[in-house]
């Protein structure tokens, strides 16, 4: 009886840790950027200089998740002015519709720097949702990708979109 209500009392312990989780800080940029991710985010691949990007990996607890890789990048780029600006964005997006399987998604209205689409990786269909920015002599590039279906089910998909979408708030501002 007493170990039933020990691995009880361990197993609520380890689900409110999980749901009090705190956020990461980032800065990038010397600072000028900066955005918190879940602290269950693992970060993947840090790269200094100009690009600056910071890759972060979304645990996907499913078996499907042996195959796949769910992530969030953050890629921060300077920029001289807003011309030159529009042509990284436009040469972004000339690069996801060269991904196989490329289909374009519906975004938003009033959503305009916001691209959504599918494509193939690895014969898998990824969603993915890039969003850009023109701040300070920056170009700002949020990436988040995931399998467009995930053993986990729709609240892992949920979780995982308003993940990004805290990002994309605080980047924005």
């Amino acid at each position: 009886m007493n170990v039933r209500r020990y691995i009880m009392v361990i197993a609520v312990l380890l689900l409110g840790s999980i749901a009090v989780a705190q956020a990461d800080d980032v800065h990038m940029a010397s600072g000028s950027v900066h955005f918190s991710t879940p602290s269950n985010w693992v970060g993947i691949m840090q790269v200094d200089g100009d690009p600056e990007v910071r890759v972060f990996q979304v645990p996907d607890p499913s078996p499907s998740a042996r195959s796949t890789l769910a992530r969030v990048s953050v890629t921060v780029k300077q920029m001289v002015n807003p011309q030159d600006f529009n042509s990284y964005v436009s040469g972004a997006v000339t690069k996801a519709k060269q991904l196989k399987n490329y289909q374009p998604g519906q975004r938003a209205a009033g959503d305009e720097n916001s691209f959504i689409y599918t494509a193939s990786e690895n014969g898998t269909a990824y969603t993915y949702v890039e969003r850009y920015w023109f701040r300070d002599g920056h170009a700002i590039q949020l990436r988040c990708a995931r399998p467009s279906t995930s053993q986990a089910g729709q609240a892992w998909t949920v979780t995982f979109d308003k993940g990004c979408s805290s990002i994309a708030s605080t980047l924005g501002t």
